[in-house]
């Protein structure tokens, strides 16, 4: 089975025959570090957190076995994709999409969706701690009263709104259910504590690999539906985010703050900003992929699916549907 990898030390990357090489930069506490060889038929994608010194040969390479690269910065932002050349995109998807883009109603039917399903399945999260006594009911009412104004909504604008209003009740709700991290309300550039890092960064993640279920799929990732498109973005990466970032990315911040795995002495605080020190993107790291990895039953396929795969399966989704092979487009929604 293909596995992404993350490299977090700077260090040079080579090709030796079908195999990649990475040669870590030598520091005080590794003055002789070794090698590193990947089959390169076992890499599904790179994350570079470092320094990464390599040529173009070696991303003519990785992009004849379709492996993407994504880069961060410092901070942990995302900044950019080294993306192999689309070989599944179809003219006939793309006219799809983009036709699907233009009619206002089609529009607005899949952005219901994408909003519908974002909000159910930061309902189900919510209950899921109401369950274990957390104190969020009224955060759980103001989302259902928002979730049922969705049909009414007239454009995306009206979308949008009811989107970050949502957002924000369920943003506020963090405090009840976190209780080892103050918690003060989302601020994103920079994050000021300890919460905020952890859903900047974990956010980050959710976008790369949304990016690459499209990736892997005959949709254009540039034409989205809720997000306008832009340039210098991959919108439709956006879209797709809103649906899994309740499901991946908060309960497993939730679980690793609630159970101590995730502490302060994982952070750095420069001036008023507050970032994830190299010790603790590795244990989200280590944790984010065995989430991805974990399977659950699949209701409709009658058979266990990883939770990368469910990405994957939304894309397919907004893909049959637009080309007219299914009745409707109905994003994944968690049960349990």
């Amino acid at each position: 089975m293909r596995k992404a990898y993350y490299l977090f030390n700077p260090g040079r990357m080579s090709r030796r025959d079908n195999t990649l090489k990475f040669d870590p930069v030598p520091n005080e506490e590794h003055p002789h570090p070794k090698a590193r060889f990947l089959p390169v038929a076992g890499v599904s994608a790179l994350y570079v957190f470092g320094s990464l010194d390599t040529n173009s040969a070696l991303y003519n390479f990785l992009g004849r076995h379709h492996i993407p690269v994504h880069f961060f910065d410092y901070y942990q932002h995302y900044t950019g994709s080294f993306s192999p050349k689309e070989y599944l995109l179809a003219g006939q998807m793309l006219i799809a999409q983009a036709d699907a883009y233009r009619k206002s109603k089609l529009r607005m039917t899949i952005a219901r969706a994408l909003v519908d399903a974002a909000m159910a399945n930061m309902l189900r999260t919510l209950r899921y701690y109401q369950s274990r006594e957390k104190e969020v009911a009224s955060y759980i009412l103001a989302l259902e009263s928002l979730q049922q104004q969705i049909p009414s909504a007239q454009d995306i604008g009206a979308l949008m709104g009811l989107e970050g209003n949502s957002r924000q009740q369920y943003y506020d709700s963090f405090g009840q259910i976190v209780t080892h991290f103050s918690w003060e309300g989302r601020r994103k550039r920079p994050p000021k504590d300890e919460l905020n890092a952890l859903l900047s960064f974990g956010n980050s993640l959710c976008y790369t690999v949304c990016l690459d279920a499209i990736y892997n799929s005959q949709l254009n990732p540039t034409i989205s539906y809720l997000h306008e498109p832009g340039t210098r973005r991959y919108s439709l990466a956006l879209d797709i985010s809103e649906i899994f970032k309740p499901i991946l990315v908060d309960r497993l911040i939730f679980r690793l703050c609630n159970r101590r795995e995730i502490r302060r002495e994982h952070f750095d605080y420069v001036d008023e900003a507050c970032f994830l020190s190299p010790t603790g993107r590795k244990v989200v790291v280590k944790n984010w992929e065995e989430r991805l990895q974990q399977t659950i039953h699949h209701r409709k396929l009658g058979r266990k699916v990883s939770y990368r795969h469910l990405l994957r399966l939304d894309c397919y989704k907004l893909a049959k549907y637009l080309l007219k092979m299914e009745p409707d487009f109905q994003p994944f929604k968690i049960w349990w």
